[in-house]
This record gives structure tokens, sequence and C-alpha cells, in this order.
């Protein structure tokens, strides 16, 4: 049964000393974590990993695969914290380029999709928004993702190519977060990927820009060093990165590697 969990930096500390104190007062550590392999990615990879973990655990019998879903940048300062996982799956390589400063995977990462941004609207596009510049317009409510995460990043790039100053409302912590404000019209664009907006089907329109060329991402994986079930992290990544993999990942709209 796949499960799927958030986990902010701040309480990385916390859940790993929790995972310690339970592993001291089990009598079998080894065997109540040998069923689960525990997988950190990026929150735009839900609906592709969820597809990915139900057959994980459809082709491993007794084996159960727990994600959790968040910004890369607060899943990486998890995984330096000490949090306890086997896979980490970033939205760039420069996330997790801090995870590997910290000799924390096991190997070099993989690239194994990418991604492009586009402007979420409200169905039918009320406000009529064709370019990134159209996101300048006075009392236009826009949201972009923190400039920490890799949506965020990637966003002030094609923003900066495109010579649009944009003031947004709000930053938010992942890019689910940012697509969430137009579903619920509480923004009336965001600059997402284009994965999220195929996802959101018929809740939100997508607008592509010239710019997303400039800002394309990166997708790496990698099992980490001190990962409790490094065998199914081994072959969780394999999958990820094998032909079944692939399928999966362009279906949900991403680019190949």
């Amino acid at each position: 049964m796949i499960r799927s969990a958030r986990l902010t930096a701040g309480t990385a500390a916390l859940t790993f000393l929790t995972a310690l104190g339970l592993t001291a007062c089990s009598s079998s550590s080894s065997s109540s974590e040998s069923g689960t392999v525990t997988v950190f990615a990026a929150a735009s990879l839900k609906e592709s990993f969820t597809e990915l973990g139900e057959l994980f655990e459809k082709e491993h019998p007794g084996t159960e695969v727990t994600f959790n879903f968040n910004g890369s940048d607060s899943l990486a300062a998890g995984i330096v914290g000490g949090a306890p996982a086997d896979v980490f799956a970033a939205a760039n390589t420069s996330t997790m380029a801090r995870v590997t400063d910290e000799k924390l995977t096991a190997g070099d990462p993989v690239t194994f999709a990418r991604n492009r941004l586009t402007i979420a609207t409200a169905p039918g596009n009320p406000h009529g928004i064709d370019s990134l510049k159209d996101l300048t317009a006075p009392r236009l409510k826009v949201v972009l993702c923190d400039v920490r995460v890799p949506c965020g990043s990637a966003a002030l790039k094609a923003l900066s190519a495109a010579g649009a100053d944009v003031t947004p409302d709000s930053y938010e912590q992942d890019v689910k977060s940012a697509l969430t404000k137009v579903q619920l019209n509480e923004a009336d664009a965001a600059v997402v990927y284009r994965t999220d907006v195929r996802a959101a089907g018929d809740k939100v329109d997508g607008v592509d820009f010239p710019e997303a060329a400039q800002a394309v991402n990166d997708y790496p994986i990698a099992r980490l060093e001190n990962a409790p079930n490094a065998s199914a992290a081994d072959d969780f990544v394999a999958l990820v990165t094998s032909a079944e993999g692939r399928k999966a990942l362009a279906k949900a709209g991403f680019l190949a590697p």
C-alpha cells in the first residue's frame, strides 16, 4: 500500500531521533524496515511516482513504498539533517548537489527526466494571459514557487529572460501549492510545470511561453548512502530509469533526459 507523507526540514531531526528510539526498542529492527522503501521526491513527481510505486509493490510482493512529496529544497535539508530515507529524487541538479556534496548518495545521481514551465490560469484563461510579460499587469494576482525550490529558481530564470518584472502575491513552498492557489481562485496565474497542469486536468488551463526553453530542469535520482533498505532502494531507482519508468513519466508529461 502506497503511503505519502510530508516532512519539513524543521521536523527532520525529531523524525530521525524518533526512528532511532523505535529501532532501539525493537527486538528485530532489521526486519521492521526490510519491507519498506522510503522515497523522498519532488512534489511535481507525485502522480508519476505514485503509479510507479504501485507497480513496484506489485513486482516486489511484501514491499511497501512510502513517499514524502515536498519541495526539493525541504527534502534535501531533511536528508542532510539526518532524516532516514532510501531514495532521493530532486527537481534539479543543484538541489541534489546539496546532498552529494555531503557524500550522502551511493554513487552518482542519474538524470531520469526533464520538465518545462508553463503558466497556469483558471479554465478559459479569463484574463487573456499570453506571455510572461502579461503577468506584470496591475491587479493581477500571480503566485510563484519560492526561489529556493527548483520551480521557483526556474521561473526566476524564465522571467529574467522575458524581461518581466513580476511581484508575486505570494511565494509557495512547492509547485503543487502554487497550482492549488489558481485552482481555488486565490490567484489568477502561477508559473508551474507542464506536468502539474496536465495532472490538474480541466481544473486549469496552461499557457506556454518561449522562455521556458531556457529554464528546463533536469531531474536526478539516487539511492542514499545510509539507506535503511539499500537493496529495495536500488530496485526502485532501476524501475524509475527503466523503459517502464520512462513510459510512466512520459504519460505525465515529462521530457526524456
